[in-house]
C-alpha cells in the first residue's frame, strides 16, 4: 500500500510500498517479490534509518510465543510493542531489562537500534539481554542467532538498523520487581559542575537521567535536574499502593491535535521552559514513590507530542563522548548557549562501558537534544559533529537524519567488519534504506 511515512522527528517524510503481514510465509514473499526495502517497526525512531521505497511493518506480526513466568523469559514475534510487552508482565512480577524513554517502539527495533535507557552503567543495552533470534535474510531464509550461534550475524543486527535482515523472533530475559512502582529521587544541580558530579557520587543508583538547560550562562552554565530511580519494594509503599503492589498504570492520554506554527518554537519560549521546570523543584533534593509510567515514559502520556515542533519537523541530536573527554561536552554545550538555539528535551545520561560492533553506547557522556528543523540548522549540527569527532565520540544511528558518511566512519571503529558482515549475508544489497544510502553503508 503506498502512502506517505516519516518516523518520530517528522523528517524526512517520503512515499513507500508499505507492506504489513501478519505470517512468516507471507513476510517471505515479500521479500522474494522485493527487489530493495527495509524493515519498518512503529516508525518510532527519529531519522532515516526505517524510510525505504519498499518497507516491511511488522505491527501485525506481533504474537508472544511464550512466557517463561518462573524464569523471566519472553518470547515473542518482533512487532510487539513494549507496552504490549509490559501490560503482561508487569503484572506477574517482571519488567523490562532496559528501556528508552517510550515504550511504543516494537521489540525488533528495540534490537536494531539496540535501545539503552537510564541503566546503561549498570544493565546494559537491550540486545545484552537477548538469549537468541529469528532473521529472515535477504534470500529468504531464516536463521537463528545468537551471542553463541551465528555470532557474527547477531552482532551486527544488535544495533545494525535493520540492514542484516528482518528479525522475526525475539527471546530475552526479564528484570525481578516487587512493585510496579519506582522509588524517585531528583536533585537540583546549579551547574554543569555539580550535576557531573552528582552522577558520579549516584553512580551506584539502577536509573540515572538529568534534565539539562542547555541555554544558562555564566555561573548557572548547565544546570540541571538529576533525576534517580530503584524499583520500590512493598516497604516502600503507602497503604494504597500496597493493596495492589503490581498494578499497570491507568491509559489516560492527552492527544496534540495539530502541528504548531514553527514560530512558536524560539530561544524566549524555550528560556520560559527551562525557567519554569527547574522551578518546579521547590527543594534542593525531593523523595517519592511513582509508578513507573511517568518515571521511564513521561511523554508517552501526550500523544503525538512530536507535532509540537511545527510541520517542518525536528532532529534529535545525541551523542557520546568518552568519560575523560567532558571538555567535549562542554564545549558543545557551550556553541548551543552562544547560538540560542536551546532545546525543550534536552537529556543527559551516563554511558558504562561498551564493546560492541556497530552499537552506540561507550564508557561516557550521553546528551540528546532536539531541534526544530530551519535554516542553517544542518550548518550547526555539521560544526557540533566536528566536535564530537575531535573528542573520540559518535552520534546514534538511531537519532540520525543528515550527518555525513565521514562522521560514522570517522567515529565506529568495526564499521569495515559490520559492512563485511552484511555484504556475506546480503551480497546483492538487497536491504537498504535511505539512511543506509546516505551515510555510505549501501550503494
Amino acid at each position: 500500500m503506498k502512502k506517505e511515512i516519516a518516523n518520530w522527528g517528522n523528517y524526512p517524510s517520503m512515499e513507500s510500498d508499505e507492506r504489513l503481514f501478519s505470517y512468516l510465509s507471507d513476510a517471505q514473499q515479500y521479500i522474494k517479490t522485493s527487489d530493495h526495502f527495509i524493515p519498518r517497526g512503529n516508525g518510532r525512531c527519529y531519522g532515516d534509518a526505517s524510510l525505504a521505497p519498499v518497507t516491511l511493518n511488522t505491527t501485525r506480526f506481533d504474537k508472544i510465543l511464550s512466557f517463561d513466568i518462573p524464569n523471566g523469559i519472553f518470547e515473542c514475534e518482533s512487532g510487539i510493542t513494549l507496552d504490549q510487552v509490559l501490560d503482561v508482565i508487569v503484572p506477574k512480577g517482571w519488567f523490562l531489562p532496559v528501556t528508552p524513554g517510550t515504550k511504543f517502539i516494537t521489540v525488533g527495533g528495540a534490537v536494531a537500534s539496540d535501545v539503552h535507557g537510564k541503566n546503561h552503567h549498570v544493565d546494559g543495552c537491550f540486545s545484552h539481554h537477548v538469549e537468541e533470534m529469528d532473521l529472515l535474510l535477504a534470500d529468504g531464509r531464516l536463521i537463528t542467532c545468537s551471542p553463541n550461534e551465528e555470532t557474527d550475524l547477531f552482532e551486527a543486527t544488535c544495533g545494525g538498523m535493520g540492514l542484516t535482515g528482518l528479525i522475526t523472533r525475539v527471546r530475552f530475559r526479564l528484570k525481578k520487581i516487587g512493585t510496579s512502582y519506582i522509588r524517585q529521587r531528583q536533585i537540583k544541580a546549579a551547574n554543569l559542575e555539580e550535576i557531573l558530579r552528582l552522577f558520579d557520587e549516584y553512580k551506584d543508583y539502577t536509573y540515572s537521567v538529568a534534565w539539562i538547560d542547555c541555554l544558562k550562562k555564566g555561573k548557572a552554565f548547565g544546570r540541571s535536574i538529576l533525576i534517580l530511580g530503584e524499583h520500590a519494594t512493598l516497604s516502600d509503599l503507602n497503604q494504597r499502593q500496597k493493596k495492589e503492589p503490581l498494578q499497570l498504570p491507568g491509559k489516560k492520554q492527552i492527544n496534540f491535535p495539530f502541528n504548531l506554527p514553527s514560530w512558536i518554537l524560539n530561544s524566549f519560549t524555550v528560556k520560559a521552559f527551562n525557567f519554569l521546570y527547574y522551578g518546579k523543584n521547590l527543594k534542593k533534593t525531593i523523595d517519592n514513590v511513582v509508578n513507573y509510567e511517568p518515571f521511564f515514559y513521561p511523554l508517552d502520556a501526550i500523544l503525538h507530542w512530536h507535532r509540537g515542533y511545527g510541520k517542518k519537523g525536528f532532529i534529535q541530536y545525541q551523542f557520546v563522548v568518552p568519560m575523560e573527554s567532558r571538555q567535549g561536552l562542554i564545549e558543545i554545550l557551550q556553541k548551543i548557549s552562544e547560538k540560542g538555539l536551546g532545546s525543550f528535551l534536552a537529556v543527559l545520561k551516563v554511558f558504562g562501558p561498551q564493546e560492541s560492533l556497530i552499537g552506540f553506547p561507550m564508557k561516557g557522556y550521553t546528551l540528546a537534544l532536539d531541534f526544530p528543523v530551519r535554516d542553517g540548522l544542518f550548518d550547526f549540527l555539521d560544526e557540533l559533529d566536528k566536535i564530537v569527532l575531535q573528542y573520540g565520540g559518535r552520534l546514534y544511528m538511531s537519532k540520525d537524519a543528515r550527518m555525513k558518511p565521514g562522521i560514522l566512519q570517522g567515529s565506529y571503529r568495526h564499521l569495515p567488519r559490520f559492512l563485511s558482515i552484511i555484504e556475506k549475508y546480503d551480497p546483492k544489497g538487497k536491504i537498504r534504506s535511505v539512511q543506509s544510502d546516505r551515510l555510505s553503508l549501501t550503494h
